[in-house]
């Protein structure tokens, strides 16, 4: 930084400028190019002073993975209303992950892409968010399948595999549509919604999929 002194704040804002920053450079980058001093440089702070606040470009790495997974939680939650049908639930809780990815490129980048393949300290913090995500999808697939007019409980290794299956596919969606310019958020949850609503609609009604000439597989 260049003359003068650096204006006082407070330390959880100059800390957030830092994680901004990071988040960005790191997006653009990759976490391997990341400069210490490039990010300091955006944040407007002394390379001093961001190892003062987050000790290292390991713990500063993962501090911007906890802090975007927080936040994508908190848009799926915010979105949800747990008065509502399952089947609406699912369909809030989709169409916030698309909006908030859409919307948070860069941390999104940093969360999928980027924390899953520079070892495991920092696959663990996504995985974490994926576990999150798939224990949310799995309790509204349950439930949606109660609420459904043939009223059925699908085995718990099917619930599990079905809300792997969406949370993976919705992971791999939101990284297309922000990379293809003329896909949308608003498309990408539809598009999900179509996907999924269609086979677990019938499983709910007992109709499985089996290859031509094979009986469907029993429920045990």
């Amino acid at each position: 930084m260049s003359g003068g002194r650096t204006r006082r704040m407070p330390r959880a804002e100059r800390e957030r400028q830092m994680l901004d920053a990071a988040v960005r450079i790191i997006a653009r980058h990759g976490y391997t190019a990341a400069s210490m001093d490039e990010i300091a440089e955006l944040a407007g702070v002394s390379k001093p002073l961001v190892y003062l606040y987050l000790h290292s470009k390991d713990d500063l790495f993962t501090a911007c993975i906890r802090r975007e997974a927080a936040a994508l939680t908190r848009a799926v939650r915010a979105a949800v209303r747990p008065s509502s049908p399952a089947d609406r639930q699912l369909w809030d809780g989709v169409r916030a992950f698309f909006a908030y990815t859409a919307e948070h490129p860069d941390g999104w980048t940093v969360l999928h892409l980027q924390a899953r393949t520079h070892g495991p300290r920092f696959a663990a913090e996504a995985d974490a968010l994926r576990t999150e995500m798939t224990a949310f999808v799995t309790r509204l697939i349950a439930a949606a399948a109660q609420e459904s007019p043939h009223s059925r409980d699908l085995p718990a290794h099917e619930l599990a595999g079905l809300a792997v299956a969406l949370v993976g596919s919705a992971e791999s969606l939101a990284d297309w549509t922000n990379t293809t310019p003329s896909a949308t958020a608003a498309q990408a949850s539809e598009t999900l919604m179509n996907f999924a609503w269609s086979g677990l609609g019938n499983l709910m009604s007992g109709n499985r999929w089996a290859p031509p000439g094979v009986a469907p597989l029993s429920r045990p």
